[in-house]
């Protein structure tokens, strides 16, 4: 850019590329985002679970399915798992694992222990008064820290449902001080290379309290665990007009940003597709991690957590890559030395137009660009809508599915 007014989408000038395409096609070749096993299965709402004929029912089949997006979008080395869902037996599926990641050519990602599933954890998992429940909950978060260890996989990615729904039923103090026992000891069983991401929610499932519900318990909790603790930052589960930017720039400021969870919501819960309800935010969260410093973001990691019931799974994946990939290629055209020198000199006008008009422009052209010399389709959606990838899977589990009934998952 330079005139505040941003250098669009224009790739060549005389045959030469711009700068402003020469930082998008080096953010897109560094972009990466995980996607989750889940998000391939049929799951369901709070009233009733809607089967899809081509959802995934075995990790077999995730694993496939993650693959074929990656190989569309050139952007998803890796996929979460689900350790009771995915790794029934374990320790005892982790062969299982490593075969598929050899066949499909993709990764495990991040380890999601379930802390939220098992009967004994009505009242609370880590949280539990019962300290027979703390410890169930306690070996199967060190169970979960071994798969790691065993796939390779960084991050262990905890979710603590916990929380209460009636004023004066639960100690929020003592709840604290058993958090903070578990989350040390699952910590001290880390591998040199692992880490413990910590999640918060305002709440879901609990209406009164949650043991974790913002970003500051989240980075307590992380720090008095040990310095392999880090907060996880989902965008679908904060307060109507919260600031996530602000969030994401204290913690990347503070060193304690391991990674995102992206989705998108309207009123109270996520699990739409990235960006299809505020785009400007997921461009100015991006904005914050392409102007930080580097060591700053450094190992900080991009998870999709979305599972939809009404889009078809596959084309809501790949929508959300895309997206992914075109709100990054945004953020990038930003010209940050431009910017920075407004912001210094208080030129509101202008510095607000040089950092809205990357947001405007147009990038597709220059994305799709961008994949033709990567030797990737053009048009990823398209390309799965007229392959014979979602037409072949929708026929072999089309039945498996349509006799799996309807019952809330």
């Amino acid at each position: 850019m330079d005139d505040g007014s941003g250098e669009g989408a224009m790739s060549t000038n005389n045959g030469v590329r711009s700068a402003g395409t020469e930082r998008v096609w080096a953010a897109l070749d560094s972009f990466k985002i995980e996607v989750p096993s889940w998000g391939f299965a049929n799951t369901g709402t709070r009233f009733g679970k809607f089967m899809q004929p081509a959802a995934a029912s075995t990790i077999a089949q995730k694993f496939a399915d993650a693959a074929e997006v990656n190989r569309l979008t050139g952007a998803v080395p890796t996929v979460a798992l689900h350790v009771l869902w995915d790794l029934p037996k374990g320790l005892g599926s982790v062969d299982e694992i490593k075969g598929l990641e050899a066949k499909h050519g993709i990764k495990s990602g991040s380890i999601n222990p379930n802390l939220f599933q098992e009967q004994e954890y009505k009242y609370g998992s880590i949280c539990n008064p019962n300290p027979e429940v703390r410890a169930k909950a306690l070996a199967h978060l060190i169970e979960s820290v071994e798969i790691g260890k065993a796939l390779g996989s960084k991050d262990v990615s905890m979710w603590v449902s916990d929380g209460s729904n009636y004023p004066g039923t639960q100690s929020m103090r003592r709840r604290v001080e058993w958090m903070e026992e578990i989350l040390g000891k699952t910590h001290a069983a880390l591998g040199d290379e692992q880490r413990m991401l910590v999640e918060y929610k305002p709440f879901e499932p609990a209406f009164y309290h949650t043991d974790i519900a913002d970003w500051g318990m989240a980075l307590e909790l992380a720090r008095r665990a040990g310095p392999k603790a880090k907060v996880l930052v989902d965008t679908g589960h904060h307060y109507q007009g919260t600031n996530i930017e602000q969030i994401v720039a204290w913690l990347l400021h503070l060193n304690a940003l391991g990674g995102f969870h992206f989705n998108d919501r309207k009123y109270a819960d996520d699990d739409l597709t990235l960006g299809s309800i505020d785009p400007y935010q997921v461009f100015r969260i991006f904005h914050e991690m392409l102007s930080a410093k580097k060591d700053e973001t450094a190992g900080v990691a991009f998870m999709i957590d979305q599972s939809h019931n009404m889009k078809g799974k596959m084309e809501a994946m790949v929508q959300t890559v895309v997206a992914a990939q075109e709100m990054y290629a945004k953020a990038a055209l930003v010209d940050q030395e431009m910017l920075a020198g407004l912001q210094d000199e208080c030129r509101l006008v202008e510095a607000e137009e040089c950092f809205r008009s990357a947001f405007w422009t147009d990038v597709r052209p220059l994305v799709r660009e961008w994949r033709t010399a990567r030797g990737l389709p053009a048009d990823p959606l398209d390309s799965l809508r007229t392959g014979r990838y979602l037409e072949s899977i929708t026929r072999e589990r089309e039945a498996a599915n349509a006799g799996a009934g309807s019952s809330y998952a």
